[in-house]
């Protein structure tokens, strides 16, 4: 089968820099792109690569489609290299979309030039958005003081696990932040620690001994990729768990890593992690301990994201989708995007 094939590069403005390890993240910058059936069935598909994480950048992922023409079809999907995780991702759960949707729904159904409606555009990507109120959300709170007082107004609104950036400057300031937050968190909340790879050894060691005394979950990712036997080790020596994120960003590092050893905490990223298909197989075959996390992406990648994480996340891990309070704009701008050419 071929498909009508269209795309449209986005741009939306954080509310305040996102800083980490990496640096700081002021635009978040993707694709939407647009496929149609021989039906008219309109489905859509994000690429939102983080280049700095392990995909593709967004040059590689806007040359792959301008080289595609204006039709593609399902084996041009299943044969997208693994070195466009993110493309890999947007196309497949995209045709997904298409295959679960019945012909005649009313906000998939539409012609070559019908713009797609905004039910389509928030809520109903692959099964639907039925299944991701089974989950519950981790909020990301931003760095240094701020953390101290924008946690009360998302405890307000149901969140009961939040993730603090660590790595960004200095670890006597972040300690000092971080204790003042944990006397202020009620004792019913979880708090992870994303370190983004930016910690020394004798640092992490020194984090660890600190959670191993608080509510922390667990602590993402304290060194560098390079160094999977530090964690290892040192993940057997400290109460408080860490997960591997940086280092697990694609399906072939996790199961690289998993063949390694590594029998904790997978953070996962499906938006550019690759094929869909690939991550049910790996997830369902070895029974991870699995989070689910964003990119930032819409929610059109959002949606596709949370229908995986409904099936294979940790029900008893809080899903890292809590982000959309990081964004100026709400997501009406997404149906406005078609309508230009």
């Amino acid at each position: 089968m071929l498909y009508k094939f269209s795309f449209r590069p986005y741009q939306r403005k954080f509310k305040r820099t996102l800083q980490t390890n990496h640096g700081n993240w002021d635009i978040r910058e993707g694709i939407i792109i647009k496929l149609i059936d021989e039906n008219g069935i309109i489905a859509l598909g994000e690429i939102a690569p983080i280049p700095w994480f392990g995909s593709e950048s967004l040059e590689s992922a806007l040359n792959f489609c301008n080289q595609l023409g204006t039709e593609v079809s399902i084996e041009t999907i299943n044969s997208i290299p693994n070195y466009l995780p993110a493309c890999e991702f947007a196309f497949e759960s995209a045709w997904e979309t298409s295959k679960n949707y019945p012909p005649q729904s009313p906000l998939v159904k539409g012609g070559s030039n019908t713009s797609c409606s905004l039910p389509l555009i928030r809520g109903g990507l692959g099964r639907g958005n039925t299944s991701s109120k089974y989950l519950n959300y981790s909020s990301l709170l931003p760095t240094g003081v701020d953390a101290l007082e924008l946690w009360q107004p998302l405890l307000t609104q149901g969140y009961r696990t939040f993730k603090l950036k660590i790595g960004v400057t200095s670890i006597e300031d972040e300690i000092k932040i971080f204790n003042q937050l944990i006397k202020l968190l009620p004792t019913d909340v979880k708090l992870r620690l994303d370190a983004n790879g930016g910690l020394s050894f004798d640092d992490t060691k020194v984090w660890l001994e600190e959670c191993d005394r608080t509510i922390v979950e667990f602590i993402e990712q304290p060194l560098p990729v390079a160094q999977f036997d530090a964690m290892l080790e040192l993940s057997n020596q400290y109460t408080t768990p860490i997960a591997l994120d940086e280092s697990v960003a694609t399906i072939d590092q996790l199961e690289a890593h998993y063949t390694r050893g590594w029998r904790g905490i997978f953070v996962i990223k499906p938006a550019i992690a690759g094929s869909p298909k690939r991550l049910r197989q790996f997830c369902q075959t070895y029974q991870i301990d699995a989070v689910f996390s964003s990119v930032f992406e819409t929610s059109i990648g959002r949606q596709a994201a949370l229908n995986l994480a409904s099936e294979l996340s940790n029900p008893n891990r809080a899903v890292g989708f809590g982000i959309n309070h990081w964004f100026k704009e709400d997501e009406d701008w997404l149906e406005k995007l078609w309508q230009n050419p």
